[in-house]
């Protein structure tokens, strides 16, 4: 059986405050994670996107002795890669080898981290990578991630939160190889490192890395960061796009992290409410089954980016700060409104209703089953045990399925009450022809649903309800902005 070991190392000298988590087991393939605790919240306020830049240049440059192309090259073979990711917080490298390629792969894994080349031509290849992704891959083509990561500014806007990890495209325009190097020697230190190996390595291998690792400076970990601004009205952003469908990002900050005695009633509670990638999730019933209104419905109470494109979050994106957040993606213009009220009317039924106690139980089980798919391969086990050594909680399956077995449907509905509402909310659409919507939006007016085929007598009956819900939005309350302007 794995043993999980998380072992904090005290010693004296360089080791002193490196932070060490294991997964030893007997398989053939060895994880590597490297996590370091910086990232996007760090960046200076003139230079967003610093810290992404810095990473992608570790991970997708050459080192001191290689090209890129030689790193490649040798890579290659080994049917092997390395990984980065940036978040608030977080900065992870990743990478998975055969056990019998460690020896070859470490030694580039090492020197892509600690001995980087520091190209110009590398510098310039990732820049503009970034840039293009901005401008082309999410601002262009991706309107349910753009909603998402505005929503996400905005929520945190004047904060070290407030801009997107990629940093903006004027931003990475003005950054310099220099910029990257100096970043890299101020925060990539021991006091922030966390190394992270998992599978059948033999024991010196870890010696070895905990030694490689300590010729670091000591460096400075995050500090407390300040709280989100409060949000008194319900406002909301219309980002124009010549797109043919409305994308919704709705949310709030929460003042609830893993560890927090209300974490796992919440988790019950957005289940229940949208499951990400389910169909058992209640605004999906209420909004696709039933109405046929789009195709996903869905609730978060922690960042997820990329959910577009994989059905479990994932690890390394620990956070001091999370949000609520529900995502309503494709809707056809002419039923925009009401799928936007539709959804406001559904989240303030869970407040005020919350769970019956047969909802309780079967989205419990669903939950206590669900959890091991987080972890479900060894990567994703040692990014999950990294991330509750950051929250200083049990490995999160333990935690989770420990509290679940303890939970009443009581602790479920007075969370939900306590941290969730349907009022003073942030609206994010992306749409075409923003100044109809914005008209829509602002407006009492009723918004009545037609179907192409019969509904039963209690949704029509509910829809009459639904079609006259106040939004809550003041016409000062609703901006456009050209997607042209986003991330720019």
């Amino acid at each position: 059986m794995t043993r999980l070991l998380l072992s904090l190392l005290f010693a004296s000298g360089a080791w002193a405050q490196m932070k060490v988590v294991t997964l030893p087991s007997r398989s053939a393939l060895v994880n590597i994670r490297v996590v370091w605790g910086v990232g996007a919240a760090a960046d200076p306020a003139d230079k967003p996107g610093l810290a992404n830049l810095t990473a992608a240049l570790l991970a997708d440059g050459g080192t001191r002795e290689l090209t890129y192309k030689q790193v490649l090259d040798a890579l290659f073979p080994m049917a092997a890669s390395v990984s980065n990711q940036v978040d608030k917080e977080m900065t992870t490298f990743s990478g998975q080898t055969h056990v019998d390629n460690l020896t070859a792969y470490y030694k580039l894994f090492r020197a892509m981290l600690l001995d980087p080349g520091w190209r110009p031509d590398d510098f310039q290849r990732v820049k503009d990578n970034t840039i293009n992704f901005l401008r082309v891959s999410l601002r262009g083509n991706n309107d349910e991630e753009l909603g998402k990561e505005v929503l996400y500014n905005l929520l945190y806007e004047g904060t070290p939160y407030g801009h997107h990890n990629a940093g903006t495209i004027s931003s990475l325009e003005k950054l310099t190889l220099e910029d990257c190097r100096r970043f890299y020697q101020t925060h990539y230190g021991r006091a922030n490192l966390i190394l992270g190996l998992a599978g059948g390595y033999p024991p010196p291998f870890l010696e070895q890395m905990r030694k490689d690792f300590s010729g670091l400076p000591e460096g400075s970990a995050t500090g407390t960061l300040p709280p989100p601004p409060s949000i008194k009205h319900t406002r909301a952003v219309i980002v124009e796009k010549d797109t043919r469908s409305v994308a919704y990002s709705i949310g709030y900050p929460i003042d609830v992290r893993r560890g927090d005695p209300d974490y796992p009633a919440l988790l019950v509670a957005q289940s229940y409410f949208g499951q990400h990638r389910e169909s058992g999730g209640l605004l999906f019933q209420r909004m696709r089954e039933l109405r046929g209104l789009n195709y996903g419905d869905y609730a978060y109470i922690e960042y997820f980016p990329r959910g577009m494109f994989q059905f479990e979050p994932s690890p390394n994106l620990a956070r001091q700060q999370q949000i609520f957040q529900m995502w309503i993606r494709p809707v056809e213009p002419p039923t925009a409104k009401f799928a936007l009220r539709l959804a406001l009317y559904e989240l303030d039924k869970l407040v005020s209703e919350g769970l019956s106690q047969e909802a309780f139980e079967r989205t419990r089980d669903f939950l206590a089953k669900y959890v091991n798919l987080l972890t479900k391969t060894k990567s994703a086990e040692l990014g999950y045990a990294i991330d509750s050594l950051y929250y200083g909680i049990p490995d999160y399956n333990r935690y989770v399925k420990s509290a679940l077995a303890r939970l009443t449907r009581e602790q479920v509905n007075r969370a939900i009450r306590k941290h969730l509402r349907a009022d003073r909310l942030q609206i994010v659409a992306v749409s075409r022809n923003a100044e109809a919507l914005r008209s829509a939006l602002e407006s009492d007016a009723p918004s009545p649903m037609t179907y192409n085929s019969p509904k039963p007598p209690e949704i029509l009956e509910e829809d009459r309800i639904v079609e006259k819900w106040s939004l809550g939005l003041r016409p000062e309350d609703i901006r456009i902005i050209p997607v042209e302007k986003i991330f720019e």
